[in-house]
């Protein structure tokens, strides 16, 4: 069982080697990693190139291009791997056995996707938590409660993306949701829980935007149920932000 990891960059220079460092410490052997980068202008591409001198699993796709959704459709295009998964840079697994993990557990029980639990940490200290997100078991009934299980964390077997399509470009904030309301919901596909942290992402221990991008990621909240041609509760996407806020008092260790 191959596994495709995707990370989009441009001038990530001051995050994407914990990421590198992350995906070549894994000690699953049958890894290609993909990243796509937009024409860094920084040095984002030369850290790259160091690590691909002893890595050969790692491609590297360089030009311009439309933005985030295009560029992790670029990724989705060229991905071999039976299990496809999407690493943001910056973010990293918190353990060589991480894709070990991962592949046993779409081996044991057969599914179509699997996700598992994220924690914020502050950018370069990896052990300073700032959100902690337990995705628990899943339930769609979670969803119309504004649930949706954390995108980097969430990896999907190839076949599903050929069946329904990658990521849904008009979108420029919500496509990962759209794509898991499209998955999960709409489409009913198979997924498990894979419990414990797989995945932890650096912050700067703000807030993740400001009033406009919340305003703009409501809106494309709402984009994604009418796509998908769903209807959420009157309550769903007023939880769906307000869920975050018990993410910062679950702040414990893996």
């Amino acid at each position: 069982m191959s596994i495709s990891i995707i990370t989009v960059t441009y001038n990530c220079q001051e995050l994407i080697e914990d990421t590198l460092r992350s995906v070549t410490s894994q000690v699953y052997p049958d890894i290609q990693y993909i990243i796509i980068d937009g024409n860094s202008e920084d040095n984002t591409i030369d850290i790259i190139e160091k690590y691909r001198a002893n890595f050969p699993f790692i491609q590297l796709v360089s030009e311009a291009d439309k933005g985030l959704y295009f560029a992790m459709n670029k990724g989705l295009s060229l991905a071999k791997g039976n299990i496809i998964g999407i690493l943001n840079a910056g973010d990293f697994y918190t353990s060589p056995q991480a894709l070990n993990k991962v592949a046993n557990a779409f081996k044991k029980n057969p599914t179509d996707t699997l996700y598992s639990d994220l924690q914020y940490v502050k950018q370069g200290e990896g052990d300073k938590i700032i959100r902690h997100w337990e995705s628990g078991h899943f339930d769609r009934a979670k969803i119309y409660m504004g649930w949706m299980p954390p995108h980097p964390t969430f990896f999907v077997k190839k076949e599903i993306y050929a069946q329904y399509g990658f990521f849904n470009t008009s979108l420029k904030i919500s496509a990962d949701y759209e794509l898991m309301l499209r998955l999960l919901l709409k489409n009913k596909v198979s997924t498990q829980y894979l419990p414990g942290v797989l995945v932890k992402m650096p912050t700067g221990g703000t807030s993740n935007g400001s009033l406009t991008k919340h305003f703009r990621a409501n809106m494309e909240d709402r984009q994604a149920w009418n796509i998908n041609k769903l209807s959420p509760r009157i309550y769903t996407l007023t939880l769906k932000p307000l869920s975050k806020l018990q993410q910062f008092f679950r702040r414990k260790k893996i």
